[in-house]
């Protein structure tokens, strides 16, 4: 009896794990390098993980390829290089779009996720016009308080908007978040959009003073758009 029973346990552990799947429609990131190009999901099971992307073309004549070198980039450093890609060429070859408006849907798989991440970088590792996203937010939850968050500031009220980000970032204590610094630009960038100053310096520093990861792209970021404090 007591081998039965643990056979089936065994046999329900095994076919969970093998059907186990995860999606995350439209995650959250910190910063691009391409303006029109979008994550649309990330599909993640116990065999693979695939990034859906989109790119729209701005200009006549443009081209585009995915480079053989792409990799995921865990918050330790260490990377996981894609298996394969599909709907896009690979550079040299390249896509040659026909109008300035067309747009290109591909996909690129990787090696199954680490387990319990909850973030990572999407990186081109290449010689010219390579792509990335930083602080890929793959926890559901968050990427909807994230949206919620979002949603205010679109609904011009940059006042709860800001509110609402303090709150995510606050609620995530010491925790190594890849959407740190997102939290952090768009309260200073809240801050100053609804008159206060001088939380929006206040803020600006606590950046400045945070381990965010890849903090220094931040600053720079803010600093481009003439914020500097």
């Amino acid at each position: 009896m007591k081998r039965r029973l643990f056979t089936i346990i065994g046999l329900f552990l095994f076919l969970s794990e093998a059907s186990w799947s995860q999606s995350y429609i439209q995650p959250n990131y910190g910063l691009k390098s391409h303006e029109t190009l979008v994550i649309n999901k990330v599909e993640a099971t116990t065999k693979a993980t695939t990034f859906y992307l989109t790119i729209e073309n701005r200009i006549t004549g443009g081209t585009f390829c995915a480079d053989q070198n792409i990799f995921i980039v865990y918050p330790d450093g260490t990377r996981s290089k894609m298996i394969s890609s599909n709907g896009i060429p690979v550079c040299p070859d390249s896509h040659k779009f026909r109008t300035p408006v067309e747009k290109l849907d591909f996909t690129l798989t990787f090696p199954p996720l680490n387990k319990d991440v909850e973030w990572v970088d999407l990186v081109e590792d290449c010689t010219q016009d390579c792509f990335h996203f930083y602080g890929v937010t793959l926890d559901n939850s968050l990427n909807q308080k994230i949206n919620e968050a979002f949603q205010l500031a679109e609904n011009d009220d940059p006042v709860k908007a800001m509110i609402s980000f303090i709150d995510i970032l606050e609620s995530t204590g010491s925790r190594n978040i890849g959407a740190e610094g997102l939290l952090y630009v768009n309260i200073v960038n809240l801050a100053k959009q609804s008159g206060n100053v001088g939380q929006a310096v206040d803020w600006y520093k606590k950046l400045k003073n945070s381990g965010a990861p890849r903090l220094q792209d931040y600053i720079k970021f803010l600093n481009d758009q003439g914020i500097k404090y």
